[in-house]
């Protein structure tokens, strides 16, 4: 049996719940050891320099259920980018809805409740990101305000970004930034991601008051933080 030495990698194959599944092997001068599921669901085993495939295997054996489990989440997540073609469908508050591209003379982007409109001769993901950013203030800036004078949680300022990692921030100033983005997301979890960073206003941080006092607010907030541990991959999709 082949094994490479040291920072080098072996491709192998293992019998995972009865189904065979590839994993990288990297072995190292490390102690224990360790899995790693990527994003594109590969799975990489890191292992001690000299420990044998026959223990390694039985470690991933133990592990199957694990593997599976996160290799299944990370495909349920995964979304295409759209082409912004007729007939592809755009998240809007929670719901999906069809984009209709027309012969028409070149407009904005239009959506009527049912479906967004927009010319052939338009930039789609120009035209969503414009839309989509100004229905986001229109929805969330007056519920920002609502929040902060109902809790007497008040910000200095607010902006509205696009963000690959975070969906809001509060600066030790009480400054906040929202994610545009999160304007695919039900009004509920907009709520949700106002009012925790309304929170960070009393409490820079997530200890136990912060919860207490987010719950206070949103007895249910935990629903809308599942929901977006969940479904965020897919508001990131343009």
């Amino acid at each position: 049996m082949l094994e490479l030495g040291l920072n080098k990698s072996l491709t192998r194959l293992s019998l995972v719940n009865g189904s065979i599944s590839h994993y990288q092997l990297i072995r190292s001068k490390r102690k224990t050891l360790s899995l790693q599921i990527n994003n594109d669901t590969s799975v990489i085993v890191r292992s001690p320099q000299y420990l044998s495939i026959e223990k390694i295997e039985i470690f991933i054996q133990k592990k199957s259920i694990w593997i599976e489990r996160k290799i299944q989440e990370l495909q349920k997540r995964s979304v295409t980018k759209p082409t912004y073609l007729n007939g592809d469908k755009f998240l809007y508050l929670g719901n999906y809805y069809p984009l209709i591209r027309q012969k028409i003379p070149r407009n904005k982007l239009k959506f009527n409740g049912c479906n967004f409109k927009l010319s052939n001769d338009n930039n789609g993901a120009d035209e969503f990101y414009h839309w989509y950013k100004t229905a986001f203030k229109a929805i969330a800036l007056p519920r920002l305000d609502y929040y902060s004078n109902m809790c007497q949680l008040k910000y200095k300022k607010v902006r509205v970004k696009s963000q690959k990692t975070i969906w809001g921030s509060c600066s030790n100033t009480n400054n906040i930034n929202l994610n545009y983005l999160l304007i695919c997301a039900p009004i509920s979890v907009i709520d949700y991601v106002i009012v925790h960073e309304l929170s960070h206003i009393k409490h820079k941080n997530h200890s136990k008051a912060f919860w207490d006092l987010l719950k206070s607010i949103l007895p249910n907030y935990k629903i809308e933080k599942k929901w977006l541990k969940d479904n965020g991959q897919k508001l990131q999709n343009l």
